[in-house]
């Protein structure tokens, strides 16, 4: 136990060395029509999240485990460091938010963060919030969800590894891709992908294995605890 803590511990200082100044596509870097069209992606899976927390939150266990996803997506979000002009790299926390309750519970509280960050914390922008929401709520959370009822019966603790880390990954290839879309005038789409998810790469590579160690320190600990129920919330 006293050596969990200790790995618990170093995983979070090196999380938080990470400059917390720079943002999520930020505001007013997408064109108005590009904010409209990742809003109204993002609107269906929103309202079915919603539906889904309204019906399978019917315990105070459910809702503090919900709280608690939603609190490690908040800080591990929050932590940023700069990397391709308008976007960063950070941790996303979205992982342990799809392993307990699903992608769906995951993008509402994906989207509940981005907008605290956006008004409270200069994180992002209101305008991106669509485009925000789907690379970091909806896309990460689907694949890390899969991934992990992939591999769970092979070893559980490799399942939460691969589903926080390729989660946390397929995260900014969606925003590498969104960003290309708009700027890739005289390169072409695929180089500007390229360009994008290259730099992006250099800082996203090793904070998303430090996100799937420290996501497995905590889904272990929470089951030596909990016991294995806590993990079989998801309602998908």
């Amino acid at each position: 136990m006293r050596k969990k803590n200790f790995i618990l511990m170093g995983l979070s200082l090196i999380l938080l060395s990470a400059d917390a100044y720079a943002m999520h596509i930020m505001e007013g870097y997408l064109p108005k029509e590009w904010c409209i069209i990742w809003g109204l992606i993002s609107l269906p899976f929103i309202i079915l999240g919603i539906r889904k927390i309204a019906k399978g939150s019917d315990s105070n266990e459910k809702k503090v485990l919900l709280a608690l996803a939603g609190g490690f997506i908040f800080v591990l979000s929050a932590m940023k460091i700069p990397s391709v002009v308008g976007s960063c790299s950070h941790p996303t926390g979205t992982g342990l938010g799809a392993i307990l309750f699903g992608p769906l519970q995951t993008s509402v509280l994906g989207l509940i963060v981005l907008l605290f960050q956006a008004l409270l914390l200069a994180h992002g922008g209101l305008t991106t919030l669509g485009a925000n929401t789907f690379s970091m709520a909806i896309a990460g959370p689907f694949l890390a969800f899969a991934i992990y009822h992939l591999l769970k019966k092979q070893n559980r603790s490799l399942a939460v590894f691969c589903a926080a880390t390729l989660g946390d990954l397929f995260t900014y290839v969606v925003t590498a891709t969104q960003l290309a879309i708009v700027y890739h005038e005289g390169i072409g789409f695929a180089a500007a992908l390229g360009k994008f998810l290259s730099i992006f790469a250099v800082t996203q590579v090793p904070i998303a294995i430090v996100e799937g160690l420290l996501t497995v320190v905590v889904v272990n600990l929470m089951v030596r605890y909990k016991g294995e129920g806590v993990l079989n919330n998801e309602r998908l």
